[in-house]
């Protein structure tokens, strides 16, 4: 399975491990992804996302509960 969100496309980033004396490795950082159970189209679906993107859905659904 890639480590990609689906929601937002975030992927893994890269960079370099730097020790004491600056010696450079490289390393990745990989996106923070969860299983979360969410409903589309009426539907519960199983989706691996990153949980960012999950706090920001719910945030955008909870202020339309509050707007009706």
């Amino acid at each position: 399975m890639s480590r990609v969100c689906p929601i937002t496309g975030k992927g893994p980033m890269s960079g370099n491990n730097r020790s004491h004396s600056l010696r450079a490795t490289r390393r990745r950082w990989n996106v923070n992804l969860q299983k979360y159970h969410i409903e589309i189209n009426g539907k519960m679906v199983e989706v691996r996302m990153s949980a960012r993107a999950y706090r920001t859905l719910m945030k955008s659904t909870s202020k339309k509960a509050k707007a009706e």
